[in-house]
């Protein structure tokens, strides 16, 4: 008894301390209202799933049929955590009339409750919640869930692949933090996740004993996963930098361009390619795009009157190069001429990358140590030496 009351705390905080993250993600003035609003309500369904720790017992006796619908809403969760991840990842996201589809099996299923269980009489129902995890629909809708879950996870991942590929593709700034956020989170919140699975299945085995204290211990860290995303969410804004949906990866332009054309893309038409290709290569050397920090394949397609499409063909399949890298090449032999340059060697490191093009440090070392295999510091010392 003392355990569950230590349980009953723990859910209590935890739900207090969502409360205040949703309250905060819809009152903070923001340029990502409906990236907020998305994971305010996926916040508020763990919430409401998480109170049923202590308010369950007198919701199930007063309000059965409540408590049967509050079980059903962690159907609304996940979809809603992938439009959420949309919203991050697309600039240009907006919700629409057929993104309701998400919620159609949350809806199927409350419907096919109704007669056995919504419009069951008061004994049914006290029968069906003392045996619930032997009934077929219980059974049925965990298995559901699992479905969904899985369902949902591989949604997401392929959407942070293509997001990934368009990123390194089309932008030089470091904003690929959006991709290593949003993996970081799905990892979190799978092992999650599995954890109150492995919790469900305790029940049926002869360790439901311990099933009090695991559950104390997955409210604890529900609220340490939640916490720590949010807070990490809040003070880290300009991780969340997308790109337009409209953007398509090398190989769909590629797929595209070999279907409206009888003549495929070949190394055959190489005089014509390489003399792009120097143009381009004369165009950073002498214009230095590179040093603007927020320079895109659109802005570079616009300077030299090539198409975006061709443009991005050309750096990423004859070059070998994703965009992101090929800029960088430039903005870090920029930077070995100047760390190597003893009349400038008063310059800061942060002067330095500030000067070529970088607006992150930790973005400009790594993008260096790539390059040269030493760190600006090792290669400015070792130059001057």
């Amino acid at each position: 008894m003392k355990e569950f009351s230590y349980l009953k705390i723990i859910a209590i905080i935890t739900v207090f301390i969502l409360l205040l993250l949703i309250f905060f993600l819809l009152t903070v003035k923001s340029n990502k209202k409906l990236s907020n609003n998305l994971f305010a309500g996926y916040l508020l369904i763990n919430a409401i799933d998480i109170s049923g720790f202590f308010l369950a017992e007198n919701i199930t006796v007063n309000y059965p049929n409540l408590e049967i619908f509050r079980w059903t809403l962690c159907l609304l969760s996940m979809p809603l955590l992938f439009l959420y991840v949309l919203t991050i990842c697309y600039t240009d996201f907006r919700l629409k009339w057929k993104h309701l589809l998400h919620f159609t099996l949350f809806i199927l299923f409350n419907l096919a409750l109704v007669p056995r269980i919504y419009l069951a009489n008061n004994v049914a129902k006290k029968y069906f919640f003392k045996h619930h995890f032997e009934t077929t629909e219980m059974l049925f809708f965990q298995s559901l869930i699992e479905l969904q879950y899985l369902f949902y996870i591989v949604a997401i991942i392929t959407v942070l692949k293509k997001f990934k590929a368009i990123y390194l593709e089309n932008y030089t700034n470091p904003s690929t933090a959006v991709y290593k956020w949003l993996s970081q989170m799905l990892i979190i919140f799978v092992i999650d996740h599995y954890f109150s699975t492995l919790r469900n299945l305790l029940r049926y085995t002869e360790y439901h004993s311990f099933l009090v204290s695991v559950n104390a211990l997955g409210g604890i860290i529900a609220l340490l996963v939640t916490c720590w995303f949010v807070l990490n969410a809040l003070h880290h804004p300009e991780l969340f930098t997308g790109i337009n949906s409209k953007l398509q990866t090398v190989k769909e332009l590629i797929s595209k361009k070999k279907s409206s054309s009888k003549k495929e893309i070949s190394p055959d038409e190489n005089p014509e390619i390489n003399s792009k290709i120097e143009s381009i290569k004369q165009h950073m050397s002498i214009a230095k795009p590179y040093l603007d920090p927020s320079l895109t394949i659109h802005d570079l397609a616009n300077q030299i009157n090539i198409p975006v499409s061709e443009l991005s063909i050309l750096i990423n399949v004859y070059l070998n190069q994703h965009f992101f890298d090929f800029v960088n090449h430039y903005r870090i032999e920029n930077a070995m001429e100047i760390l190597r340059n003893h009349s400038k060697k008063e310059l800061t490191i942060l002067q330095t990358l500030d000067k070529v093009g970088f607006n992150s440090k930790s973005s400009f070392n790594t993008a260096f140590k790539k390059h040269t295999s030493l760190t600006p510091t090792q290669y400015r010392n070792s130059s001057l030496s």
